[in-house]
């Protein structure tokens, strides 16, 4: 701003100052003039100190591209003047050189605000320029954007529309800061958005960047670092240049970029954001050191004859630009063809490049460029010889090769929307007269005008941009020559690459194939783990665990199988649906346990025929008759009959159905064992005050009804509040288990407790009667048949708590088969051995034998065990001689002995007791 005030003051206080034909590129005279700046030479002579005097600097290097710009605009003046656009009114012209440098441009934009009419070249100071008249009324360029945005924060004074061709720094977006600045190309924003979009989607993410020192290269640079970050894309380097050539310090620089490039031997893919004429040194020494990358262009040098055209560009590698949208071309390709017939009495470039055309004569089209930018850089005579012209017309192909197409397109877009704007506003205004509109009403009617050009619509967005989109070019040598040939399209609105051809599609395809990344690109089935902390584009790569997964390269993260019906095992890159299991039929475990409980239902059945043949033999009796045998066979029927319910898929009935045919079936079976221990225990008992009370206690019916009816209504709540049903265990990692849920364990274990206290009343009252008879004594098998149960199952409730998977009804079974096995084994195997192998045992006679030979013993040992009796003598030798000198107390417990084996065996107590009552009464 200082600079500003210094200049204005410079301007204002001094009358007198350099010609305008001094100073100025080009002119037209006209009813409406349009102010131009082109950076048509490169740099300002520098003659190594400080300027001592604020004079403009000479300068030197003719850009011939920038030059072609120029004529752009001027072909754009010249073809609104010919149209009816404006009719009656005729566009002027007034282009400045800035030479790529700001204080020069600053200079050119004060020229633009002098006064209207005004015989010296002087800008007025007021309060308010409302009503103040410059001589230009619109201003086209600059090209770069760190001399717009200079010359615009001095056109905002006047609010002077300012329409860009090239500058596409964001900032210049902000209305609040550049209220007059509009332009006809997308800004930066874009541009970085689709860099980082082609570099995703090739597979990118260690890149390198470099940028210049100055607002445009600087702002770029933050910008499409935003857009990396959220694309995933690191940035390995960030090399910063002198933005002017002028910089003596500028060849340093690029040597470390290109050692910085070297180094960083991962990075292969490098995103420039430079000037040309940046470009053209960096490449020139990239090609002496053989470094070969894929560069990024920006549109600043991606369509650069000058950059395309140095020896052995090729070996750099491959060039991948974004260039602004081109237009119908043949307009000014015509232009350019009959352009030694236009007048350049006031065109200083035109006159330049007449004057290098001509010394370079006789150099060839291959080294023409490099002549004229090497005669450039000194003076040469505003006056050509006499061989101009000849030389001109021969070589007027020339300019066509160094036309950017996207460029000249966006200067013709920006005059044609100064027409248009300047028509609507003329519709009711005199515009003859220069004084006809003040600057910054042109601005209000330009920022919403709409105009048409080769069948497509424009207009200014709300940010003063024209989106007009991208192309993405690719350079390729063709013929020895490297041409720039266009590849795809950029859609702005919808983010989006349109590829024409599958000829294009190929090369992108192709470009996929070279890798520019810090590590290893991660294969499905892996994640990524950062190693280093300040990019998240280094990292190792892990495989995924079990139950995660990841289906894409470089994933972050593995996914998790939210299903719990999935599975996934390490480094896997999808989910697979978890087998359902459960104890098959086909299973050999689940066959051999069926084969198990099959053959005890036969050993039931066998059973059950040899006692219904042996109905009224002495052992058959001694088991309680066939009706009680035959209800225990029922339960052990159904017990192993049970065991298929374990087996197979479940089904909520077959849940339901298994607990309960098993808990109550046993529990029946375990009340006639208990109903004959406890007829044991009273046939065992000698005290006749206990056996009376256990023949008054001894009810079979009632005790089995009762016993049996407890389980019955344990089990009915539990159907009825917690009833078992099918779930499925997704606790495993590869597996369902189908399984029953028991619904209430509470309710399991009270059916189980109450099964294993009738075992053990049972086991106590078995247990006092063991020393029966051993062809006909069932307590001592029934006592380790309840031993066998205790066992299976006291084994099992740690086994059964600790077991999943399908085989846990396996173990079920296996305790309802031991148990089972355990209980008809020994309470019916010992009498079918009996019944089948020892039928001289199983009669009538010899049970009887059997009863008085244990009665005798019985009652020896009673005596012994009372000394008080053995004094006392009974004379009972004449019936039976080895009784003599016996005891009462011998006689009462073989009486009591008999009765008690009599009813035991349900023979005719009343019978046997009359034939021992007899044989008593003889002996006495």
């Amino acid at each position: 701003m200082a600079l500003l005030i210094i200049l204005i003051t410079y301007f204002t206080t001094t009358q007198s100052c350099q010609t305008p034909d001094d100073f100025v590129a080009a002119t037209s005279p006209g009813h409406i003039m349009i102010g131009g700046l082109f950076a048509i030479h490169e740099k300002v002579l520098s003659l190594g100190v400080c300027p001592r005097r604020p004079e403009i600097q000479q300068c030197v290097g003719f850009e011939i591209s920038n030059f072609l710009q120029t004529l752009a605009m001027i072909h754009s003046i010249e073809m609104i003047n010919n149209s009816t656009l404006l009719s009656g009114v005729k566009l002027g012209y007034e282009i400045y050189d800035t030479c790529t440098d700001v204080t020069v441009a600053m200079a050119a934009t004060l020229r633009f605000l002098s006064k209207l009419n005004c015989s010296t070249e002087i800008m007025e100071f007021n309060c308010d320029y409302s009503y103040y008249m410059p001589k230009v009324k619109a201003v086209v360029g600059a090209g770069y954007s760190e001399i717009t945005m200079a010359v615009s924060r001095m056109l905002n004074l006047l609010l002077m529309p300012q329409v860009s061709y090239e500058s596409t720094a964001e900032i210049l977006s902000d209305k609040i800061r550049f209220p007059s600045f509009l332009r006809t190309v997308p800004s930066d924003f874009y541009q970085t958005k689709a860099m980082a979009h082609l570099i995703q989607n090739s597979g990118w993410n260690w890149i390198g960047i470099i940028a210049t020192d100055d607002d445009y290269g600087r702002l770029a640079l933050n910008t499409f670092a935003i857009q990396t970050m959220a694309n995933n894309v690191c940035i390995a380097f960030k090399e910063v240049l002198p933005a002017f050539l002028s910089d003596n310090t500028i060849e340093v620089r690029i040597n470390q970029t290109l050692e910085k490039i070297i180094a960083e031997a991962q990075v292969n893919v490098i995103v420039v954001f430079l000037r040309q004429f940046h470009v053209f040194s960096l490449f020139s020494k990239a090609i002496e050191r053989n470094i070969n990358k894929i560069w990024i262009a920006s549109d600043n040098w991606s369509t650069a004859t000058k950059i395309t055209t140095i020896p052995n560009v090729k070996r750099i590698g491959k060039v991948v630009g974004f260039t602004f949208r081109r237009g119908n071309m043949s307009s000014f390709h015509s232009f350019l063809q009959n352009l030694h017939m236009f007048p350049g009495d006031n065109n200083k470039p035109l006159n330049e490049y007449a004057a290098l055309l001509s010394a370079c004569a006789y150099a060839k089209d291959s080294d023409l460029s490099q002549c004229i930018s090497n005669h450039s850089q000194g003076t040469l005579a505003d006056k050509a010889d006499k061989d101009i012209k000849s030389n001109f017309s021969l070589r007027n192909d020339f300019l066509w090769d160094y036309t950017e197409p996207g460029l000249v397109h966006s200067i013709q877009l920006a005059m044609f929307a100064l027409g248009y704007a300047i028509r609507d506003l003329c519709q009711a205004r005199d515009c003859q007269n220069p004084s006809a509109f003040q600057p910054w009403e042109l601005l209000d009617v330009l920022k919403n005008v709409t105009f048409t050009d080769g069948g497509n619509s424009f207009h200014f967005d709300a940010h003063g941009d024209m989106n007009t989109g991208y192309d993405v070019v690719l350079w390729k040598e063709i013929n020895g020559h490297m041409t720039v040939t266009k590849m795809a399209q950029y859609d702005l609105k919808n983010d989006v690459f349109i590829i024409p051809d599958q000829e294009t599609k190929n090369e992108f395809w192709n470009l996929k194939q070279i890798q520019s990344k810090c590590s290893k690109e991660c294969s499905p089935g892996q994640m990524k783990k950062t190693t280093r902390s300040q990019h998240i584009c280094c990292y190792e790569c892990v495989n995924c665990p079990e139950n995660h997964y990841s289906n894409q390269t470089d994933m972050d993260h593995c996914l998790l199988c939210h299903n719990e019906t999935h599975w996934a095992p390490v480094r896997s890159t999808m989910c697979f649906e978890k087998e359902v299991e459960y104890l098959n039929w086909n299973d050999s475990l689940a066959i051999l346990l069926l084969a198990l409980s099959l053959l005890g239902i036969v050993f039931v059945l066998a059973i059950g025929i040899i006692f219904t043949r042996n109905l009224s033999t002495p052992v058959v009796k001694s088991s309680g008759g066939l009706t009680v045998c035959y209800v225990i066979l029922l339960c052990h029927f159904l017990n192993f009959a049970s065991t298929a319910f374990f087996v197979g898929e479940p089904q909520d009935f077959t849940c339901k159905t298994r607990q309960t045919l098993f808990g109550v079936s046993f529990t029946l079976c375990i009340s006639c064992i208990l109903m004959k221990s406890l007829k044991i225990l009273l046939a065992f008992s000698f005290d006749p005050k206990l056996q009376n009370f256990l023949k008054c206690l001894y009810k079979p019916i009632p005790i089995i009804f009762t016993c049996t009816g407890i389980q019955v209504v344990i089990c009915t709540l539990w159907l009825i509040f917690a009833a078992p049903a099918v779930e499925e265990n997704v606790s495993l990692p590869r597996v369902i288990i189908l399984e029953c849920e028991e619904g209430s364990i509470l309710a399991f274990g009270t059916m189980l407790g109450y099964i294993a206290i009738l075992a053990f009343i049972c086991f106590i009252f078995a247990f006092k009667g063991r020393k029966l008879p051993e062809n006909y004594n069932e307590a001592k098998f029934i006592t380790f048949g309840m031993l066998i149960y205790f066992i299976a199952w006291i084994t099992f409730i740690p086994i059964y708590a600790t077991t999943f998977g399908k085989y846990l009804p396996a173990v079920e079974i296996i305790v309802i088969l031991i148990s089972n096995y355990g209980i008809l084994c020994c309470t019916f195997f010992p009498k079918c051995y009996v019944i089948l192998c020892k039928q001289e045992t199983n009669t009538k006679s010899a049970f009887l034998k059997m009863i008085y030979s244990y009665s005798t013993h019985s009652a020896d040992s009673l005596t012994m065990s009372h000394a008080s009796l053995a004094s006392t003598s009974i004379g009972i030798t004449r019936t039976n001689p080895s009784s003599a000198g016996k005891p009462a107390a011998w006689q009462n417990s073989m009486e009591l002995q008999a009765q008690s084996f009599a009813y035991i065996c349900k023979e005719n107590t009343p019978g046997l007791s009359k034939t021992l009552q007899r044989k008593r009464i003889s002996s006495i």
